[in-house]
């Protein structure tokens, strides 16, 4: 008897990126993939990526996140009122639980992985299992604004240290092709000045423009959207923010139809950090 062929859909991820309060314009995205019906089969996010990624993961529509967005203080998320004292993450925690419940990860509606670093090995931390507000608090402890946030054996903070757009993650969960979102693509710019601090915030972006480097290297696909106009760390902006992203991931689609149509070329992965990532 002649056994029929039967076509197996590819697997898509979803990988989103940091760069602080940029990161409203993942909601913009979103929003373009509700409009053409776009549903992928794992998320992983870093910093604020896995903050809106948890939101994808759980359902919650890109209206839903942006209500959620909008009605942020910097208060809500930074609770020390000393200028240059490191906060504790527990507005973030109160954030997640408020809006998803005192859940885990394996709670959620499609897989999802938050990325971290552990400062006591260094070592990039993908975090799939285990409670959802602590692995969120982690990925977004931005050092100098946040304490670490202790999570098991390990001390994290912000998964930009070593991944700022973990497009490489889904890999690792049999994804035959990665979708990623850089909502910092001009994170990189030069000074002419020879003060201290800008000497020091020009060579930290240089820093960062190489570590997302492998998010490029690593997707099928990269949604980049230029939000150098925003601050980082400011909650101004976010209707312009939603509005960049969509507008950047609509004129994605085309290519984004091929791959969820299987006819995309595939990425060669390149696996050249799985010796430094604790799965957890």
């Amino acid at each position: 008897m002649k056994i029929p062929f039967i076509k197996k859909e590819p697997k898509i991820g979803l990988a989103f990126g940091g760069g602080g309060t940029r990161g409203f314009s993942h909601i913009g995205v979103i929003k373009a993939f509700e409009q053409f019906g776009l549903k992928f089969d794992y998320v992983a996010g870093t910093s604020v990526g896995s903050l809106i990624g948890a939101a994808y993961a759980n359902g919650l529509t890109s209206s839903q996140i942006f209500d959620i967005g909008r009605n942020l203080k910097t208060r809500d998320i930074r609770t020390s009122r000393v200028f240059f004292m490191p906060s504790k993450t527990d507005g973030i925690e109160k954030l997640i639980v408020d809006t998803f419940g005192d859940i885990n990860i394996e709670d959620l509606k499609i897989p999802f992985s938050a990325v971290a670093v552990d400062i006591k090995t260094t070592k990039q931390v993908c975090i799939s299992h285990g409670n959802l507000a602590k692995a969120i608090a982690g990925s977004c402890c931005v050092p100098g604004f946040f304490h670490p946030v202790e999570f098991k054996d390990k001390l994290l903070c912000d998964g930009g240290l070593q991944n700022t757009i973990p497009a490489n993650i889904p890999r690792y969960f049999d994804c035959d092709y990665v979708v990623a979102v850089d909502c910092n693509s001009t994170r990189t710019y030069g000074t002419d000045s020879t003060k201290l601090l800008d000497v020091l915030g020009c060579t930290l972006r240089v820093l960062m423009k190489s570590n997302a480097v492998k998010g490029y290297v690593s997707a099928d696909l990269m949604i980049a959207t230029d939000n150098k106009r925003f601050k980082s760390m400011k909650l101004d902006g976010i209707d312009e923010m939603v509005e960049e992203g969509y507008r950047n991931a609509v004129d994605a689609i085309p290519q984004i139809m091929e791959i969820f149509s299987g006819k995309a070329k595939k990425q060669k992965f390149k696996d050249f950090d799985k010796d430094e990532i604790d799965f957890i």
